[in-house]
This record gives structure tokens, sequence and C-alpha cells, in this order.
């Protein structure tokens, strides 16, 4: 009969079976994470490297080892050698280029720790993919390749990696197997580098010899055939590195509220994920930008209701009082909350194809804050080279500039080097939906502190409430010479007609006075645009009908304007004229000028005109008269009141 002791794992009873299970999810639950970045110059063995950490902690499948030796034959660049790039390079771009192109991200653990790590491409025309895997990551690894030293895109990474506040960096020198293991090389290596941190910034930093292709010091150290090293090997250092989740809980408490949990009548909590510090109950919190302070009632989670939660927590937390928070708001310890500003400095990486447009509106997300924002003219640009500050107009594809920032209403915020959760944002741009800049705050600008709104007594609606009337932005839109003051002035002499009170805002005429400092490049254009949407925003408010008349060839511009006035006050018409037809009519001659290369930046010619692609009102030129087209957007207006 076979022998049934329980301490043979095959004949393990149930309970001593659930004892194992219950061990192994303990033991494996309570890994604390860590987020890294493997970065550097193009064919630095990034890829090889992470392909390596996977393969030596067993986190790849049969099939997939199968599917890596075949690809290693076929594919790869390491002759009969398993090609561990390939288990990262997922890109048929990559594999057939041998670079990385995208961030790969990827998990793995070990006994101490679970991992999650992106490849970042060392391309600099991609250096808006390593932003990306580096605004989340809690240490970088800089990889450079041992024949070829300290390169251009060694300090550009490791300036982004500082920039976007990774405290935990290490430098490994790759490739030892191919300058024979010298350690001098490694040493005059380090050296270079050591110079260039401290020159930026880096306090400190980690530095190992390793072998992504041959696995030295990888997983233990030192290596045979590094006997000089005395440092840890790289997995063992990954494995006992303070995180930065460690640094946020001993921050002041910080939550921006992603939303309002009101599951039913008698319960009303605000959900979000704790950015820095501790909370409970009993705690005394500010709610900002209000200011308004209350007392923590409970903190409840799915699973209950806890006695203190810290950073990286999603919980809700209710409030003693009935206070006003909503989605965007900051729930923070009362006695030492972060600060609430509209206008800042910033260092901002440009992401988009499309240069930075200097005033023109974007939205600014912060953590779950949302506004209108536009980014002035950069104070300079930051060449990442030689850390030089370059004077710039505006910024390009993966160029790093410090500008001012100005919001439409009062963030919550704190200094990125202090909370990049409340410090980091990025730009969208309002028209397309894409993500077009990375930004870090630095502090705010005194000017918007010192600033406040004066209360009136007589406000919008008394004005409107004395002319009778509600008050409209008549915005005409189109090419030059389609028609836009005629026919806006022939609408306001029809209003004048009914007894409304109007003005009309042409184009030519604010030029001559205004904005009589602005020309016709792209970002004058988006000034002028800028100006005119805050004076009929004033106009508006005494009460009058706006009506302007200017080309305004870019749709993000109305939109801003649109975003200055009340709901269903801006009111866009198109002057629909063909550009054959408008050049037809050219009575002042510019579009002849702008055909011979006299005039530059003229819109439909060398500069683009942007249609409105849901206008409240089409008039075409072609098929109307002046009159038939004022009757018809009077028409199309009325009633006023």
């Amino acid at each position: 009969m076979a022998d049934t002791n329980t301490t043979d794992p095959v004949y393990k009873t149930d309970a001593l079976i659930a004892d194992d299970i219950d061990a192994y999810l303990d033991q494996h639950q309570h890994k604390t994470m860590l987020r890294f970045i493997t970065c550097g110059s193009v064919d630095d063995g990034k890829s090889t490297l992470i392909g390596r950490l996977l393969y030596d902690s067993k986190m790849i499948f049969e099939d997939q080892l199968a599917a890596l030796e075949n690809d290693s034959k076929r594919v790869g660049t390491q002759g009969k050698d398993i090609d561990f790039a390939l288990l990262v390079d997922g890109l048929a771009a990559e594999r057939e280029q041998g670079i990385t192109i995208d961030v790969a991200y990827r998990f793995f653990n070990t006994e101490k720790r679970k991992f999650i790590v992106a490849d970042c491409p060392g391309h600099e025309q991609y250096t808006r993919n390593m932003v990306t895997g580096a605004s989340t990551a809690d240490l970088a690894v800089i990889l450079i390749d041992a024949r070829k030293g300290v390169l251009v895109q060694t300090r550009r990474h490791s300036y982004l990696c500082h920039l976007l506040g990774i405290r935990n960096i290490v430098l490994a020198v790759n490739k030892m197997d191919l300058v024979d293991y010298s350690q001098d090389v490694f040493d005059k290596i380090v050296a270079d580098y050591t110079e260039f941190a401290n020159s930026i910034g880096i306090e400190s930093f980690t530095a190992m010899p390793i072998s992504g292709f041959k696995g030295d010091n990888i997983t233990e150290a030192p290596s045979s055939n590094t006997p000089w090293y005395t440092g840890p090997s790289l997995v063992s250092h990954l494995e006992s590195v303070e995180v930065n989740a460690d640094y946020a809980a001993e921050r002041p408490f910080r939550m921006p509220v992603q939303w309002v949990n009101r599951p039913n009548l008698d319960f009303r909590g605000f959900s979000g994920l704790i950015a820095t510090g501790s909370v409970k109950p009993g705690d005394t919190v500010r709610v900002l930008p209000s200011g308004k302070t209350s007392t923590v009632k409970s903190v409840v989670t799915m699973d209950g209701d806890l006695d203190e939660a810290v950073a990286g927590q999603s919980v809700t937390l209710t409030l003693a009082d009935e206070i006003d928070c909503s989605r965007g708001n900051v729930i923070a310890v009362a006695d030492n909350p972060p600060e609430v500003a509209d206008q800042f400095e910033a260092t901002v990486v440009w992401l988009a194809d499309d240069d930075l447009h200097v005033g023109r509106s974007y939205w600014l997300k912060l953590g779950t804050q949302t506004v209108s924002a536009t980014v002035q003219e950069p104070k300079y640009e930051i060449d990442v080279n030689t850390m030089e500050h370059l004077a710039a107009k505006t910024l390009s594809l993966n160029e790093i500039g410090v500008a001012e920032v100005l919001a439409d209403k009062p963030l919550v915020f704190e200094p990125y080097a202090d909370n990049a959760a409340l410090g980091g944002f990025i730009l969208i741009d309002k028209v397309t939906n894409a993500t077009v800049a990375a930004g870090m705050l630095h502090f705010s600008l005194r000017r918007s502190q010192n600033v406040h709104l004066q209360p009136t007594d007589i406000g919008r609606a008394e004005h409107a409430s004395m002319k009778n009337q509600t008050p409209r932005v008549l915005w005409f839109t189109g090419l030059s010479g389609s028609g836009k003051s005629t026919i806006a002035n022939e609408v306001e002499k029809r209003l004048a007609v009914m007894n409304r009170h109007t003005f009309l805002l042409d184009g030519d005429n604010v030029r001559h006075g205004l904005n009589k400092d602005l020309g016709f490049t792209e970002a004058d254009r988006i000034e002028n645009i800028r100006r005119i949407g805050e004076v009929a925003k004033l106009m508006t408010d005494a009460g009058l009908i706006v009506l302007t008349a200017f080309i305004s060839p870019f749709r993000a511009e109305r939109q801003m304007v649109r975003d200055l006035m009340e709901d269903g006050e801006f009111i866009e018409i198109f002057v629909d004229t063909p550009l054959e037809v408008a050049e037809q009519r050219d009575v002042k001659g510019l579009y002849k000028k702008a055909r011979s290369g006299q005039l530059k930046n003229f819109t439909g010619i060398d500069s683009p005109y942007e249609e409105p692609e849901n206008p409240d009102i089409v008039v075409n030129t072609v098929e109307m008269t002046v009159e038939e087209a004022a009757d018809y957007v009077i028409r199309k207006i009325l009633p006023l009141k």
C-alpha cells in the first residue's frame, strides 16, 4: 500500500491544499509593484535586456519560447542564438528595422516584487513615446552601449527622466562582452555620465556593467567576467529600491475627486485615488478650490469601511457636512492645502507634429480637472544636449521649453517636483482631441493670486433687461472677399430698424486700433481672435447684440470664443463662398498680391482656412444677394427675446 503521509505533496488533504493556496496568495498579493523604464540611444540593447529579464524570470510560456526560437532564426540579429529583443519588439516595422518605435509594456515578477517595465524607443523622433513611458515610472534604466559611451540620446533621456521626477536611476553600461569586460571602459563612461548628471541636477545614480545578451550581472553579481565589480545585480537592485509610493505616503493628504458617488438618497460620497498622504475618519479636510472645510465621516471601499487609507488606494469619502464638492475638486488636509491659481510657469514638452500655436486655446487636463488654457510665447527652449537656454517663438515636435500657461479658471495644483499628480498636465487640441503636449507646473504667477474678479451690483441680466433683448454674438466667418462685412453691415441696419442695441466689430476696423500691433502670422491671427472674443464677451455682458466680420480661419479659435459665451449666445454664420468666386471679387487686389508672393500668410493661398463643421447658419453668397442673405440671417436668429 502506498505511503499516505500527509507531508507528501501528492497526498495532501484538502485542508493542507487550502493552506498552501492561502500562503501563496498572501505572499504574492502583498508584493510591492515597481514600474520602471528602459531608455537610451538606438541599439543600446533595451529590448534585449527586457527579453532577458522575462526569460530569466520564467515569464514566457513554452509556445512563446518556441516562437521566439523560430523568429530568432528567421528575423533575429544574433545569428543562431536567441534574440531576446523579439520578445518585446512586436511591431513589424520594429522587427524589420531592428529598433523600438512604440512603448512596449511587459509584466514580470520575482519572489520579492512585481514589475511593469516600459521599453521606450531610442530614436529622437519618438521622444514623445518615451515621455509617455516615463510619466508613471518609479525608476529608469539608462542603457549605454559600452562601445559608444555617453551619446546625445543618453543626455536627452536622462534629462527627461529627471524632468519627470524619476528619483531612481540605474546607469546600465551594456554590451560589456563586446569590450572584453574592460573596467577602464566602464570607469570612463561612469565618469563622463557623472559630470553630465551633476550638471542637470541628478544627485545620485547606480552604475553597473552588464551584458543583456550574455546575462552578466542581470540576475547574479558579480559575474565571473567582471570580478572587479562589487555592486548588486540588476534584478536584486530592482527588488530592493524604494518606490515613489513610499515617498507619496509621507506627503500631506490630497485626493482629486473623480466622481460623486450617489447610489441612493441616503448616501453621498466622493470617490477618487489618493494621490499623497493618508486619511482616516475624524480628519478635518478642505475642499478646493472653494476652500470649504468638513470632517471625514467614513472611508468606504467595496470591501467595507477602513480605519485608514493611504496613497495609492481608491476610496470613497463621506463627510460630516453637506458641502459642495464635485469632479475636479481636490479634498486635502485642512491645515496644509495645495495652492489654487490660474496662471503658472511650466515646462512644456511638445508632442504634436504641428507646432505650438501661441495664444490658441487648448484643453488642459490636470488629474481630474479640465480647463481651457493658452500657452504664451516660450521664455526659452532647452537644448537638452548642452542645457543651453535658446530663444524661441514656438515649440516644435519633441522640443522642450519653459512658458507661462494661462487657464480660464482656477486650478488646484502643487509644483510637479513636490507632487506629480497635482503638478503634471497634458494639453489637448480642442478640434482633433489629440494630446499635443505634456507639462510640469513650476509655480503660480504672483499676478494670478493678486487679481480677483470685482463683484458689481448691475450685472449682465440687468443690462440685457434694460435693453429689452437677449445678448448675442453673430460671428460671420469666411474667406476674404466672401461678403462677411457687407452682410454683417446689412444685418445690423435691419436690427437697428427693429430698435435693437448692436455693435459691429469689423476685421479691418479693429486692426486700425485695438489690434494694430498684430500681423498675419498664425500666432498673430490667433491673438487677433482672442482679443476680439474678449471684447465681444464684454459687450454681451453689457447686453448688446455683437456682430463680427473676421476671416477667423481656425476652428479652434472660433470654438475658443464660443466657450467664452453663455450657452446659445454664440451664433456661427458661415459665409460660404468658393475661393475662385472670392478671387473674382478681389476689390482690394489682395489675392493678386498673394498669388505673386507679395503678400504672405494670406488665407486661402498660403495659409489655411478651416471651414466650420457644424455652423449655426450657412449663407451661400453665390445663390443669394446681400439683401436675401441678411433677411435669411434675421429670420434664423429671431426671436431675439
